[in-house]
C-alpha cells in the first residue's frame, strides 16, 4: 500500500487577474517568499506520502515540470488532460493510475497552508480513515462569514451536509452554530473505494473516463476520448452522495487563495505596505496615491491594471470572462 499526493493543477485562478493568465495561472506566481502556491504545495506533502501524481492539463504541464525542476523534485508521475473535465474525471485518472489498495491524499495545488503540527494531525487522521475504508474530506474552522466557499455541517468525524456557497446572514449562521466547516477540497481515500463509489453514482463518468485513461500515451490523454467525459465535480459526483464520507475537522491555517481579498491578507501579514486607509499597491513600486478611498487594491501589470475595492474581490472573474470575449489577449 502506497500514499500518494495528488495534486490538481488545472485551474486557471481568473479572479487573480491579471496577476494570474491561463499561460501563468495563480498556482505559478512566485507571490509567496519567492515560492509559488504549486511549490509549496509538492514541499508541504512531501512527509506524508510515497510518491507524487501530478494531473494537469496541455496548457500548463510544462510550467508544473519547472517548478519541480526547481524544487528538486525528479521522481513523479504525471497525467496531462487534453481539455478540463472537471475534478471527478481527474481523480478518477490518478486512481486508475495506482493500484487498487493504494491511498490517494488529493490536495489543489493553489491553496496556502500552515505546515504545522495542526495540518500533520489532520493528515494523518485521514489517512488512517482512508485505510479503514472511509472516504475522508478535511473540514476548516472558520474564522470569518465567508460567502465564496461552500460548507459542510459536521457532528464530529460525521457529516450531516454539505451546503453550497451561502449569503452573507446564511454564513453567520454557520459561524456562530459552531458546528459548519469551510470545505477544503481535500480529499483521502483508497482508489479502489474511491473508483467503486464513482461507478455506483455517476457510472458515465467512471467508464469515459477509464476509456480515455486507457488511450493514454506518453501522459497524455486523448482530446476525442476526453471529451466524451461528463464533466462533474467530485463534490457532486461523489462526496454528497457516499455513505462512505467522513470529515476531519481541521484547524490549521489555510486559504484557498481565491481572490485578492486573500491576497490581501496575506500581504497585509507580511509586513507588505499599506496606507493609513488600507489601501494596497501590488505589481509596482510607482508612487501611488489613493484619495476618498479605503480598503482598495490597485493591481499593475505590463499591459493592465486592475482596481478594485477588497470586498468586490470574488467579481474579478466577471472581468476575465467577459475579456475572454472582448480581448482575449488580455486573459493570456
Amino acid at each position: 500500500m502506497k500514499i500518494l499526493n495528488v495534486i490538481l493543477s488545472g485551474g486557471v485562478g481568473s479572479r487573480l487577474w491579471p496577476l494570474s493568465r491561463k499561460s501563468q495561472p495563480k498556482q505559478y506566481l512566485p507571490l509567496f517568499e519567492n515560492k509559488t502556491l504549486f511549490q509549496k504545495t509538492v514541499n508541504r506533502n512531501l512527509e506524508f506520502c510515497d510518491e507524487i501524481i501530478i494531473v494537469g492539463n496541455c496548457e500548463n504541464y510544462l510550467l508544473s515540470r519547472k517548478d519541480l525542476d526547481n524544487s528538486g523534485i525528479r521522481e513523479y508521475k504525471e497525467i496531462i488532460e487534453a481539455c478540463p473535465r472537471n475534478t471527478a474525471a481527474a481523480i478518477a485518472f490518478a486512481a486508475f493510475s495506482v493500484g487498487p489498495s493504494d491511498i490517494l491524499f488529493v490536495t489543489p495545488s493553489d491553496h496556502l497552508i500552515e505546515n504545522g503540527e495542526m495540518y500533520k494531525n489532520s493528515v494523518e487522521r485521514s489517512i488512517q480513515l482512508a485505510k479503514e475504508g472511509f472516504i475522508v474530506t478535511f473540514g476548516l474552522k472558520p474564522t470569518k462569514p465567508e460567502t465564496g466557499f461552500g460548507y459542510i455541517e459536521a457532528d464530529g468525524e460525521e457529516v450531516k451536509s454539505f451546503r453550497e456557497k451561502p449569503n452573507l446572514t446564511t454564513a453567520e449562521g454557520f459561524l456562530k452554530s459552531g458546528n459548519f466547516y469551510w470545505n477544503s477540497g481535500m480529499f483521502c481515500f483508497q482508489a479502489s473505494v474511491f473508483l467503486e463509489e464513482l461507478k455506483n453514482f455517476e457510472p458515465d463518468v467512471y467508464l469515459a473516463s477509464k476509456n480515455c485513461f486507457e488511450s493514454i500515451e506518453n501522459r497524455k490523454l486523448d482530446f476525442d476520448l476526453s471529451m466524451k467525459i461528463p464533466s462533474i465535480s467530485v463534490d457532486y459526483a461523489v462526496m454528497e452522495r457516499t455513505k462512505k464520507i467522513k470529515v476531519v475537522p481541521s484547524k490549521f491555517e489555510w486559504s484557498d487563495m481565491g481572490s485578492f481579498e486573500s491576497i490581501y491578507d496575506h500581504f497585509l501579514n507580511q509586513g507588505h505596505n499599506v496606507d493609513l486607509y488600507g489601501n494596497m499597491v501590488i505589481g509596482t513600486s510607482i508612487h501611488s496615491e489613493f484619495l476618498g478611498l479605503k480598503n482598495t487594491l490597485l493591481i499593475y501589470t505590463d499591459d493592465a491594471i486592475l482596481i478594485l475595492k477588497k470586498e468586490n474581490a470574488q467579481d474579478v472573474k466577471k472581468v476575465f470572462e467577459r475579456l475572454e470575449l472582448e480581448n482575449p489577449r488580455l486573459i493570456n
